[in-house]
């Protein structure tokens, strides 16, 4: 309010100064013509009087009127002038009015931003008292930040510390456990070799009895002992007692229970530190009781990497002990109730195909009698660690002599179990299992593996593809990109063995075995041309275990006693098995070219020429590369 008042008193001086300056000029003005006409009337009236005067005075008078007019004309001018004068000061009075008034204008806009500018100040000060009121209170909490931090980190180097010295505390535990283990391992090492031993001493304590016995009655004894169990030959396995398969199964829980079966249950358990699957056979069943010792006998003899290996036997609960494979069956894969994290691949499920058959084959191929598993389903094909499949619950009661195989106990034993979409309609027709019998489910699986689908009905859906062109449409997407030529010739093979009269099967050879694993072979690796024999190659004409063939037997009869030894299969293309030098410098399969020569021959297969001599050398660097190719192949 002090400012705008002196403000205004300023204005109100200055413009009553302005008004007295221009009133100032115009009395000046006036005062100056009312002079000049006080001066002029006297002369003017001396001119006059003078006139009626004498001449000199009339001269007189006359130079004064002319001084007078110029003087007049010099006032007259002098008056204009200040008039204009007048004038120009008026223009530039208000001139400067309009000025003064701009810069009035102009001094109340900058009043305004004054005021302002106070405003925004006061606000900026009010912040800033604010922002230190902030930055007093970040920098306490800070302090209090880097406190905490500071304490922290003492804990944590102690916690270091403490983990440090529980690190080495740990590391001596393990060491100590490390040791105790193989303490612990040379103990169990060292009951096995008891056992073993004991059981070697019992074997000769019954040689012996059943020796004696042959001397006092000179005849081929008969063990038999009243409970009416039929005693036959030791062989090589580990008798546990009934008290460790009660420790092992927590005395036959329920909770350890895998399979309740008929004539069986089976359980997990835990034997010398090692997971076994135990088999318990119904006591009180007569047939499961001769099952029980047949398979315990047979058995014990059949070596094979695709069957389930017996570990032991317990003569006191009728168990038989056997390797425990984490991945379960086949059947679990296929719903899916495994461990396993991604469906089996096409490749695995290939070499599955040919390890079963491998195996069917070993089985087919014992002596004297052949054995046929008869309840062959993906329940009873279990998968190892590396997903290579083993054969298991086989039921060696198939032994027995052609007339109990037409025994009505027999059969009826047979077809419980039997599972309906696998087994043979001839089978189950008239009872009587044969080879052909598990090559039908073995074509069924086959399908199954192929296609991912149910078995019933199976072989019709994929008959119908394969005559549409097809197949592809129906192969199961889980197990990746399907070779097709090879998904054919497998649908075909599984097809061909899935056929209902069980003569249009085909049989099952090391031929078909060789076959089937050479499905892998070109997709994973190719043979070597060098491997393979120029004869075979020129004639296409195969024979049996020509070239080392994926199961390769050797079966002799001691005392009626089946040996038999299986020697592991590989995937091959006829590659060569004795490789031998010709004199024409070329190498032959050793076979192959003794019977080119003996069919009297005595040219190179090669070039046509006559050989030098017949003679053959065996060429080992070759046949050593070879064997190398196959171990890195598998």
């Amino acid at each position: 309010m002090t400012t705008d008042n002196l403000s205004r008193g300023e204005k109100t001086g200055i413009i009553g100064q302005e008004q007295r300056e221009i009133a100032l000029s115009s009395t000046s003005a006036s005062c100056f013509l009312d002079r000049m006409n006080e001066t002029t009337s006297p002369n003017l009236s001396t001119s006059t009087t003078a006139a009626s005067g004498s001449p000199a005075e009339n001269k007189l008078s006359l130079e004064m009127s002319s001084k007078e007019e110029q003087m007049f004309s010099i006032l007259h001018n002098q008056l204009r002038e200040a008039k204009e004068e007048r004038e120009k000061s008026r223009k530039e009075a208000s001139a400067e009015l309009m000025k003064r008034k701009t810069v009035e204008s102009g001094f109340a806009d900058a009043i305004n931003r004054l005021k302002m500018l106070e405003a925004a100040c006061a606000h900026e000060i009010k912040l800033r008292e604010e922002l230190e009121v902030l930055i007093r209170t970040t920098k306490r909490e800070q302090e209090q930040l880097s406190e905490q931090r500071d304490k922290a980190m003492k804990d944590l180097q102690d916690a270091m510390r403490a983990i440090s010295v529980t690190e080495n505390h740990i590391q001596e535990v393990e060491h100590h456990e490390e040791k105790v283990a193989r303490e612990l391992k040379c103990v169990e090492a060292s009951i096995v070799n008891l056992k073993v031993e004991r059981h070697k001493i019992r074997r000769g304590r019954e040689e012996a009895a059943c020796q004696q016995e042959l001397w006092k009655h000179c005849s081929p004894p008969v063990p038999s002992s009243s409970d009416g169990f039929v005693r036959f030959a030791p062989f090589d396995l580990i008798e546990f007692s009934l008290s460790e398969l009660q420790s092992a199964t927590c005395d036959f829980s329920d909770s350890f229970k895998i399979v309740q079966g008929g004539s069986c249950c089976v359980y997990k358990g835990e034997i010398l530190g090692k997971t076994v699957v135990i088999k318990k056979l119904q006591a009180h069943d007569l047939q499961g009781q001769k099952e029980f010792q047949e398979e315990v006998h047979v058995l014990s003899k059949l070596k094979h990497p695709h069957l389930v290996t017996l570990i032991g036997m317990c003569p006191e609960a009728w168990s038989l002990v056997y390797e425990y494979l984490p991945n379960g069956s086949l059947q679990d894969q296929f719903i899916q109730r495994t461990n396993t994290p991604l469906p089996l691949s096409w490749k695995v499920r290939m070499r599955i195909v040919a390890e079963v058959c491998s195996a069917l084959l070993f089985l087919h191929s014992s002596k004297p009698e052949s054995i046929i598993h008869g309840d062959l389903k993906p329940e009873n094909i279990y998968l190892d660690p590396e997903l290579h499949s083993k054969i298991g619950d086989i039921v060696v009661c198939r032994l027995v002599p052609e007339a109990t195989l037409r025994c009505p106990s027999f059969r009826q034993n047979n077809e419980q179990a039997g599972a309906f979409p696998y087994t043979d309609p001839e089978y189950q027709r008239t009872g009587k299992p044969t080879a052909k019998s598990d090559i039908y489910s073995i074509g069924i699986i086959v399908l199954q593996l192929l296609t991912g689908r149910p078995p019933v009905g199976l072989a019709t859906e994929v008959r119908r593809a394969i005559l549409g062109g097809k197949l592809s449409s129906i192969l199961d997407p889980t197990a990746g990109q399907w070779p097709l030529p090879s998904a054919v010739k497998l649908a075909e093979f599984g097809l061909s063995c899935s056929e209902a009269n069980a003569r249009e099967r085909p049989e099952l050879t090391p031929e078909v075995v060789r076959e089937l694993e050479q499905l892998l072979v070109p997709v994973e690796r190719p043979v070597p041309p060098f491997f393979l024999c120029p004869i075979r190659q020129v004639s296409k004409k195969r024979k049996p275990f020509c070239a080392l063939t994926p199961a390769t037997l050797f079966v002799t009869s001691w005392l009626h006693q089946t040996h038999v030894i299986f020697l592991p299969s590989v995937a091959v293309q006829e590659i060569m098995h004795d490789p031998v030098v010709a004199a024409d410098g070329f190498t032959y399969e050793g076979e192959a070219l003794r019977g080119w020569l003996q069919k009297g021959r005595e040219t190179s297969p090669m070039t046509n020429l006559k050989l030098d001599h017949l003679n053959l050398t065996s060429n080992h660097a070759l046949r050593f590369a070879i064997q190398d190719w196959l171990c890195r192949s598998r």
